[in-house]
C-alpha cells in the first residue's frame, strides 16, 4: 500500500513561470448583490400574494352552505349564509351537480345586506336540467 502526501516533497517538479498560465485568484463573493436579489424576490412574491388575496381570498364575501333539500327531478333548494361588509352586497354563484358530478344547474344570485348587517341568510330555489344530488355555493364576490 502506498501513501499520498498532501505536501510537496523536496523532489516536486518546479514549472517555469508563465508557461502553464497563472493560478486563478479566488472569486470574490458579492453579498450586497445576493441581498438585493433576495429583497427583490420577496417584494415580488408579496405583491403577487396581495393581488391574489384581493382577487380570490376576500373573507368579507365568504359563503357557507347551511343545507340543501327539496330535491326533485328539476330543482334543489339551497340555504346559505354570506358574510358581507357592513350593509354591503354580493353576487353568489350557486350550482347543482348530479351523482356523477356533472353540473346540472348554475345561477348567479344577488345578495344584499341591510344597514348594520354583516351576515345574510338566503334561501334560493335552483332550477335544474336533471335530478340533482347536491346544491352548493361556488363563490361570492362584490357586484360588478
Amino acid at each position: 500500500m502506498t501513501e499520498t502526501h498532501a505536501t510537496l516533497g523536496p523532489n516536486a517538479p518546479v514549472f517555469p513561470p508563465g508557461r502553464y498560465g497563472h493560478r486563478r485568484a479566488p472569486r470574490r463573493r458579492r453579498p450586497v448583490l445576493a441581498a438585493l436579489l433576495a429583497i427583490l424576490v420577496v417584494a415580488t412574491l408579496t405583491v403577487v400574494s396581495v393581488r391574489l388575496y384581493r382577487q380570490y381570498g376576500d373573507p368579507a364575501y365568504d359563503a357557507q352552505v347551511i343545507s340543501y333539500g327539496d330535491i326533485t327531478d328539476n330543482q334543489v333548494v339551497v340555504d346559505f349564509r354570506v358574510n358581507l361588509p357592513d350593509g354591503g352586497a354580493a353576487v353568489c354563484v350557486l350550482r347543482a351537480r348530479d351523482h356523477a358530478g356533472a353540473e346540472v344547474a348554475r345561477e348567479e344570485v344577488p345578495v344584499t345586506a341591510a344597514a348594520g348587517q354583516r351576515h345574510v341568510t338566503v334561501r334560493h330555489l335552483l332550477a335544474t336540467t336533471a335530478r340533482p344530488f347536491i346544491g352548493e355555493v361556488v363563490r361570492c364576490r362584490p357586484p360588478a
